[in-house]
């Protein structure tokens, strides 16, 4: 069981206090993850050190371009944040759809990244809109982009005995940028998706740059729709070239058929519906509309 709890009130020091028994501290964010492993002796931690009460950690903020989250920002309020819904809509709408209230008031995007599941809402709609985690360590600070994030299902980049994502950094969305997020699910709460998609677009005169498309659960990460993306830049937005993206994603997609998300083949037959309907809000979100 777990033995000791610590709340530090610097980096450096929680730090320290994970070096102080190497392998047996576990960082804490939210703890909606860690504390439900706690209950299993083969991940049990005797150590526990609290990233929320360093200053910052709760703050979101506009920095140097970019979207800037504490560690231990909750689904809530990237939900409900005015900043988040101006810059980064299909987070805001991720967000909203994990789990019940409950777990969106106390779980925290940085755990939703470290947690490494691949159809995480969170960890989908940030990998589409391109952020960067800020990871510290006894070695010094990095910066790893999402797509670095996963190392494999349930395998983080960061090692949450020794090192601490303390920031997540999404680029502002300017004029002319929009985003969004559909997902499937079985009932309306306390649902893993069955499939999300998110989506990115900006429009320059009239034509699409910067596509970006993300799925899940299509393989052991979030998965770019490279192809579709590449067919999308430079042109004008289209229902019809829409669809052609949502046919060429589910090319690139790998699905497994499971007993909680359903067969390979359904999913695989309702994928472009999914990509085509996130890329149409995303485009109507940077034309001015919704």
């Amino acid at each position: 069981m777990t033995q000791e709890y610590f709340r530090p009130r610097t980096v450096q020091e929680a730090l320290s206090l994970l070096q102080e028994k190497p392998g047996q501290g576990r960082v804490i964010a939210g703890g909606t993850d860690l504390l439900v492993e706690q209950a299993k002796p083969s991940r049990k931690s005797p150590r526990l050190v609290d990233l929320g009460w360093i200053p910052g950690m709760k703050d979101i903020r506009e920095e140097g371009g970019f979207l800037v989250f504490g560690a231990c920002v909750t689904h809530s309020q990237a939900e409900q944040s005015p900043l988040v819904r101006r810059h980064a809509r299909a987070l805001a709408e991720g967000c909203g759809k994990v789990g019940s209230r409950q777990i969106r008031n106390m779980g925290t995007l940085a755990g939703n990244i470290v947690s490494t599941l691949p159809a995480a809402d969170a960890g989908v709609t940030l990998t589409a809109l391109g952020a960067v985690c800020v990871v510290a360590s006894p070695d010094g600070v990095r910066e790893l982009p999402m797509t670095a994030m996963y190392h494999g299902v349930g395998k983080s980049a960061v090692n949450a005995c020794a090192e601490c994502i303390t920031q997540i950094k999404v680029p502002l969305a300017g004029a002319g940028t929009g985003s969004a997020y559909a997902r499937m699910e079985q009932r309306k709460a306390l649902s893993l998706p069955m499939l999300c998609v998110a989506a990115r677009v900006t429009l320059e005169n009239g034509l699409m740059r910067g596509v970006s498309i993300v799925m899940a659960p299509a393989g052991p990460a979030p998965r770019h729709a490279a192809k579709a993306e590449r067919l999308l830049e430079g042109q004008a937005p289209d229902a019809g070239l829409f669809a052609r993206a949502g046919e060429l994603a589910r090319e690139e997609a790998e699905f497994r058929s499971s007993a909680v998300r359903g067969s390979k083949d359904y999913r695989e037959g309702v994928l472009p519906v999914f990509v085509r309907c996130a890329l149409a809000r995303a485009a109507e979100r940077a034309a001015g509309g919704e």
